[in-house]
């Protein structure tokens, strides 16, 4: 992340090349490379996922990230032949945190392209969360937002994941109170333990949600993940399915001014077995709680930028 400018990125970054598909449901998103996961095009697996702040200059932010991959020879390859750099494949998706304070004067140089290159080089197991990354200019209606992370292994051996930015339009939280919409999925009181209780939400009352909405400046952007094998038409389910969890977790969320985008991630480990269908159903479904579990948990982890008195949920 980039503290001066109140923006950063985050990098999903597989071992290797893995299936992928994504499913956008905002009115205002901000894509790059999403066309080319559709199940009938040529190219069945990426190289990354790139979520970052920046409206369209973080867009930039995939430069970065194709150009490491290229220089260590991953990508998709049309032929091999020496001199012919092969084409990493890296769609991204962007939220707006341009209007949060931090300094934008970068001219001709937005900051971006290096951000992603940082965030790749320091790819790793363990996940910043609250102010960070993709999430570290990030509001979730009225409050703080942030980067948010949460996972689940299943009695037979599935992996399922989720990473989101939440920079939301809608509120995170029930009216009146402080109790996550995403309570109900908790595990171990990992953000907070507050239980919703009799929490009631009437028409219209949306508690902390941006009270003046501007299109184009709300997103949360998200990759979800498993070590399941998936074709490219499954991996799109299991994205449609975890969107979901960002229903369960924000009220209202898809709306026109949010650009909200889910990709799904497979890392072909484990086969779906004899009853397919029904595991992916089960996969997905744990996916959308993974990630009403990962808003939380951005949100609950979320700082105030230094200097600044902007709400968190801590203070609620």
């Amino acid at each position: 992340m980039d503290a001066r400018t109140r923006t950063g990125v985050s990098v999903i970054l597989p071992d290797e090349r893995a299936v992928a598909a994504v499913d956008v449901r905002g009115g205002a998103p901000g894509t790059r490379e999403t066309d080319a996961l559709a199940a009938d095009t040529l190219v069945e697996a990426v190289d990354a996922i790139v979520l970052s702040g920046g409206s369209v200059y973080g867009l930039a932010a995939a430069d970065g990230v194709t150009a490491w991959l290229g220089a260590r020879g991953r990508g998709f390859g049309m032929v091999t032949r020496e001199g012919v750099p092969k084409s990493p494949v890296v769609p991204a998706a962007i939220l707006y945190d341009l209007a949060n304070g931090g300094d934008k004067a970068w001219g001709l140089e937005p900051p971006y392209r290096r951000l992603g290159l940082e965030a790749i080089e320091s790819a790793g197991l363990d996940v910043a969360l609250g102010t960070a990354g993709a999430g570290a200019g990030a509001m979730a209606g009225a409050i703080k937002g942030g980067a948010g992370s949460a996972s689940v292994v299943t009695g037979d051996g599935f992996t399922v994941g989720a990473l989101v930015a939440v920079n939301s339009f809608g509120s995170v939280v029930a009216p009146g109170g402080r109790a996550f919409w995403a309570a109900p999925y908790e595990i171990g009181g990992e953000f907070g333990g507050v239980a919703l209780g009799d929490a009631h939400a009437g028409p219209d009352d949306w508690g902390l949600a941006k009270a003046d909405p501007q299109p184009g400046q709300n997103t949360t952007i998200a990759c979800v993940a498993t070590d399941a094998i998936l074709t490219p038409a499954q991996a799109r389910r299991l994205a449609l399915m975890a969107q979901d969890g960002l229903a369960r977790a924000i009220r209202p969320v898809h709306a026109p001014f949010d650009g909200d985008v889910v990709f799904a991630l497979s890392t072909g480990r484990k086969p779906l077995g004899a009853n397919a269908d029904f595991t992916l159903a089960r996969l997905g479904a744990l996916a959308a709680d993974c990630l009403a579990r990962a808003v939380a948990r951005g949100v609950h982890e979320a700082t105030a930028w230094p200097g600044t008195d902007v709400r968190c949920w801590r203070e609620l």
